[in-house]
């Protein structure tokens, strides 16, 4: 018994070493980004990357020399309504696809999931014309119209609205609830960890867009943060590396704060299923 113990309490304390060495593998270049955005230009050039010139002022250049704060707000922006839109359209075709009933109904859902096998890279030429076409190139709608909705968001969120349970709908019907009431009391509701989820990665995936917003996008008046922060290598300051790696710290604390929020309310979600 006790060899047995002495074995358990060796593959534990392996597993902790093994994690925490992958946990510096994946973490220690974040960190080593973040400490080289307080060093100076001169400091990085020369690899001394334990230097005592630590300061604010890469973040104060980063501020007031580029437009990083116009890049920070159009890409708030975007996401945001990127966002709020495909938790209502999707949100509102999982609702049609599990509570409604209609000819077709499994073979529009097919159809929905096809669309997921097509790689975005695959739909940029017609997606480009369509928008030239509408004259919304060098404009937020060129950077939000492809995006109001998603495949994959529209199957989660089915997925997910399947679990919910008949008597909540045969209540719902007794009570005399339409199916907009019901969509919008109950079934957001009960599926509240399933919308964050979906909130949260719609928020992310639209934050680090690059390709769509390089080929939609010319101007400061709609370039999002991503293609901003390869604009700042410019002739100006193109040899300034510690303002662009402050520049590119500034981008990462939003989605850190999104995904702590997220983590949040997930955690918060799944105690009040675990008390119910």
């Amino acid at each position: 018994m006790q060899s047995l113990d002495e074995s358990a309490v060796l593959k534990r304390v392996f597993s902790y070493i093994l994690m925490i060495l992958l946990a510096l593998i994946i973490l220690g270049p974040f960190f080593i980004g973040i400490w080289t955005s307080f060093l100076p230009t001169m400091d990085i050039a020369k690899g001394n990357m334990f230097s005592t010139n630590v300061s604010l002022d890469n973040y104060v250049a980063a501020f007031t020399r580029t437009p990083i704060l116009r890049y920070l707000g159009n890409t708030v922006v975007i996401a945001t309504v990127t966002m709020l839109a495909q938790l209502l359209f999707c949100s509102m075709s999982a609702y049609a696809f599990v509570f409604l009933k209609f000819r077709f109904r499994k073979t529009f859902f097919t159809l929905f999931l096809v669309t997921m096998m097509l790689p975005f890279e695959a739909e940029i030429i017609p997606n480009f014309a369509t928008i030239k076409q509408m004259g919304l190139l060098d404009h937020f709608g060129a950077l939000i119209i492809p995006f109001l909705t998603s495949a994959f968001g529209t199957f989660m969120l089915r997925q997910s609205f399947m679990q919910t349970p008949a008597e909540l709908k045969e209540a719902s019907d007794i009570e005399g609830l339409n199916h907009f009431q019901f969509y919008w009391k109950i079934v957001l509701p009960y599926n509240k960890i399933s919308m964050i989820t979906l909130g949260a990665y719609s928020f992310l995936g639209a934050w680090n867009q690059y390709l769509w917003p390089m080929l939609t996008t010319f101007s400061n008046n709609s370039r999002v943060i991503q293609n901003g922060l390869k604009q700042l290598k410019s002739e100006e300051t193109f040899n300034d590396w510690g303002m662009i790696q402050a520049s590119a710290a500034i981008i990462v604390i939003p989605t850190i704060i999104v995904l702590f929020v997220g983590q949040h309310y997930f955690k918060s979600g799944m105690n009040e299923g675990a008390v119910k």
